[in-house]
């Protein structure tokens, strides 16, 4: 049997602020990604700004989501800063 995780990913400035481009987490049963974003800024410090003022988008399995949308064993959520113009 294999372990029930997810892959989480994190890009452009989230990957340099958090310092990490990649996490194994547990993936738990009816979780969202809204429930992973809220648990990982429970962590504090720079982990905070992941539920802050700047929203966070979120793609699952490559595909835009929504904080609402399911996440599973298997599935690689990746979450990288609001695109702005310039």
């Amino acid at each position: 049997m294999t372990e029930q995780t997810l892959t989480v990913r994190f890009f452009a400035r989230l990957r340099e602020e958090l310092d990490t481009e990649q996490l194994t987490l547990p993936a738990t049963k009816n979780q969202t990604a809204g429930d992973l974003l809220a648990a990982l800024a429970r962590r504090g410090g720079p982990w905070a700004q992941l539920q802050g003022s700047q929203p966070v988008m979120i793609a699952i399995n490559q595909a835009m989501a929504k904080p609402g949308s399911a996440v599973k064993t298997g599935d690689e959520v990746a979450f990288f800063p609001p695109v702005t113009g310039g």
